[in-house]
């Protein structure tokens, strides 16, 4: 008996054990401590990062530059002259300090002033600057300052993002020398000479439903306008309820314009008149007839011709043509044509070189983003200006003396991240591009009014920012800053890694970063959170050193690995590899996303691939539900913010721009509303009620699917907010919803006395 009672006891000694080595391991992580940690993580580093130069500023068409960085004693602004090759306190510190307390009544520091902006008097001794909403200056010989003016500046109703351009609404346009004016008059264009007040019409055919724009554009010469006629569209509405405004107790309705996928547009043709003879020349339509949009209407110098660009509905095609000011015959200069989309919305450019003569133009016409140099006369490419396994990010400058451009570029440099920005020059017809940086970095330049000199902050999330001053050749001249991180990583801080791995076609790189917790053990299990952004109009890995990865890091701190990363679907790689998102959205990169975590889980064993969670907002939004419904066998757990969960239901230019026109049945196989029968994991979608950037009925019809299919699911909505990730308390639910089912770790009892207060720490 005693031997049986003995192995009983010891059995019961061992389970116990082995349930509080295993409560243990469960709650090392997300515990108070973590969030209290997570909670207070931004000021805990917040003003850690020393000699990391911001907003830098050249002084009108000086040689001279400022910034602001924060150092060990608090945030000093610095003035460079490039041609002394010097730089130096922008201004006393402290003789400012003292005299604006004694202007304001309020205590200032002299390295915590109130402001990040400055100018200065053009003879540079006197200094402009704002303390909220009260302009203030200083004459820097004695230092006495003065309010230049005070109180809220009047401001403008905020114009809604989406709304159209009220074609009927501008002011009369005079013409340029002084002459006439020209204004809409009963739908029908007029003009009236300023000195005889004789008025002549110059159309007859505008009506109520077809009229003409007001918008009016004037030859340089004075001789001809031209103004488009529109025949206007059905507006859509977007109709928003606040359920709880401040300043009353019964709900308010809004609307907004808001057109969506396949809605009808507004037709536009330009017409042409002649002011001599009164007479009103037609444009044929033939080339632009399914427009999308028709824009960019301006007057060559000498006035011969007018010219405005073409996007055919769907961006397959998309035209920049030229009218003749005499006869109104229309030519093709730039053609651009895509089996499966333009990228207008976010790569195009065109530069007219001497009135049109030559036109520089982008295209991916050969699988990457280059530039194109046209003869401006016949349409014809004169040459490529660039070329390569490589991408043209943005122009800086056409020197059209010079027969030069400055732009931006990355993918060129061999065994650098492909999406670090370089600077490069070259002439027109591309054959002496001269790199102008070069260190393997994402490079920022600010260049000098006359390109003379440009400041270069170079970094990677895994190097601290260096910023040098170069000269037009970008030969270093001068070394301004080298960031030091030792206050940062005394915080516990650590830096995030930069991993890539082969997509799913097994050749191409895939770029991402990894965050950690700052208490990271490696002898830990740490499941795994994808904070995922898939919009194709970019890339969204950060590229460049910050101190703080808001909302990534926080998470990171309550016990997981935070990965994000850019899978196919993504600009600023090839054609090749953004063309997977066409009509597609639901692909969001997910084989690639997926087979990067799987790689970086062989390399650190300690990532837990059995519990993957994700989360974003607006088309991440869309990605993150889509996550658990398309790849249940790998995410587990999502939160979806404000969501654009059926593409018909979103804006027109964005679905449009990616998922194509007309909308066909590619659209519902995409949506997360008809698919939501799929979900298998653990959901949360969060809300504002107010959001007018993604109709907040696409979450309200998502929900509606998942309760017809009895799914189990959270919801959250907020009342009173926009487009965004659900404030404060959506970031609180985020956390707390990932910390109980990928933890398994009860969340605190917010609702407890005292509870948030302790666990909040010093926020």
């Amino acid at each position: 008996m005693q031997t049986f009672s003995y192995r009983r006891s010891f059995g019961q000694l061992s389970l116990l054990f082995l349930m509080m080595v295993l409560c243990g391991r469960l709650q090392a992580q997300g515990t108070a401590d973590d969030y209290r940690r997570a909670n207070d993580w931004n000021n805990i580093i917040r003003n850690k990062l020393y000699y990391a130069p911001y907003n830098v500023n050249w002084i009108g068409e000086s040689h001279r530059c400022w910034y602001y960085h924060q150092t060990p004693r608090g945030k000093e602004f610095i003035l460079v002259d490039a041609d002394k090759r010097s730089k130096q306190p922008a201004f006393d510190h402290e003789r400012l300090a003292k005299s604006l307390t004694a202007l304001l009544q309020r205590p200032y520091e002299a390295y915590a002033l109130p402001f990040s902006s400055i100018s200065y008097s053009f003879n540079r001794d006197t200094l402009h600057f704002s303390v909220g909403d009260t302009l203030c200056r200083c004459l820097l010989t004695d230092y006495s300052c003065q309010v230049v003016a005070e109180g809220k500046k009047d401001k403008r109703p905020d114009r809604y993002w989406g709304a159209a351009r009220d074609e009927q609404s501008n002011d009369p346009e005079p013409s340029p020398d002084s002459n006439w004016v020209a204004y809409i008059k009963n739908y029908n264009v007029y003009i009236k000479h300023r000195k005889t007040q004789a008025e002549y019409q110059l159309s007859y055919d505008g009506a109520e439903g077809e009229f003409y724009s007001s918008y009016i554009v004037w030859s340089p010469d004075s001789k001809k306008l031209v103004a488009n006629k529109v025949r206007p569209n059905k507006k859509r509405l977007l109709y928003l309820i606040s359920s709880s405004p401040d300043d009353q107790l019964q709900p308010k309705l809004s609307t907004r314009d808001y057109l969506k996928p396949g809605d009808a547009l507004p037709v536009k043709v330009p017409q042409l008149f002649l002011v001599e003879g009164r007479k009103h020349i037609p444009l044929d339509p033939a080339l632009f007839n399914q427009q999308y949009s028709l824009t960019d209407l301006a007057w060559r110098k000498d006035s011969r011709a007018f010219t405005f660009e073409y996007n055919q509905r769907g961006h397959q095609v998309y035209r920049v043509l030229e009218a003749d000011a005499t006869t109104g015959a229309i030519k093709v200069l730039v053609e651009e044509k895509s089996p499966t989309f333009i990228d207008y919305s976010s790569k195009q450019f065109r530069y007219d070189v001497n009135d049109g003569k030559e036109i520089i133009w982008a295209s991916e016409r050969d699988g990457w983003n280059h530039l194109y140099l046209y003869d401006g006369k016949t349409g014809h490419v004169k040459n490529q200006i660039t070329k390569g396994d490589w991408v043209v990010r943005n122009v800086v400058k056409v020197d059209e003396k010079a027969r030069t451009i400055i732009f931006a570029g990355s993918g060129r440099e061999n065994g650098q991240d492909p999406y670090l920005i370089q600077y490069y020059k070259t002439d027109f017809e591309g054959k002496h591009l001269q790199a102008l940086t070069s260190e393997n970095a994402q490079h920022t330049g600010r260049f000098s009014n006359d390109y003379q000199y440009f400041t270069d902050s170079y970094s990677r999330v895994d190097m601290p920012p260096v910023t040098v001053l170069r000269d037009a050749s970008g030969k270093v001249v001068m070394e301004l800053e080298k960031a030091d991180i030792q206050a940062l990583q005394q915080t516990g801080w650590r830096m995030p890694e930069v991993f890539s791995a082969k997509g799913r076609d097994g050749k191409t790189d895939i770029w991402g970063i990894l965050l950690r917790p700052s208490n990271f053990d490696p002898s830990r299990q740490y499941p795994v959170i994808e904070y995922i952004y898939a919009g194709p109009h970019s890339s969204f890995v950060p590229k460049a050193f910050q101190a703080s990865y808001r909302g990534m890091q926080e998470l990171a701190e309550l016990g997981f690995v935070v990965v994000q990363v850019d899978g196919m679907g993504t600009s600023n790689r090839s054609k090749a590899f953004h063309d997977v998102c066409w009509k597609n959205l639901k692909d969001a990169g997910f084989p690639d996303r997926i087979l990067w975590m799987k790689a970086a889980a062989a390399k650190y064993p300690y990532m837990d691939l059995t519990r993957v969670g994700i989360y974003g907002t607006s088309a991440g939004g869309q990605n993150s539900a889509g996550a658990v419904l398309f790849h249940p066998e790998f995410y587990k757990v999502a939160v979806s913010s404000c969501g654009c969960h059926d593409n018909r239901m979103d804006k027109m230019w964005w679905n449009e721009q990616w998922m194509g026109y007309p909308v066909g049945p590619h659209y519902a196989e995409c949506s997360n509303v008809t698919n939501a029968w799929r979900l298998q994991g653990k959901l949360m979608l969060i809300l504002g009620e107010m959001d007018d950037n993604v109709d907040p009925s696409s979450t309200l019809q998502l929900v509606n699917a998942l309760i017809k299919a009895n799914k189990d699911f959270e919801f959250v909505m907020v009342p009173g907010m926009g487009h965004s990730s659900g404030g404060d308390y959506g970031e609180r639910k985020r956390r707390d919803f990932f910390v109980k089912n990928l933890l398994q770790v009860a969340p605190p009892a917010w609702n407890e006395p005292k509870v948030e207060s302790k666990m909040l720490g010093s926020k």
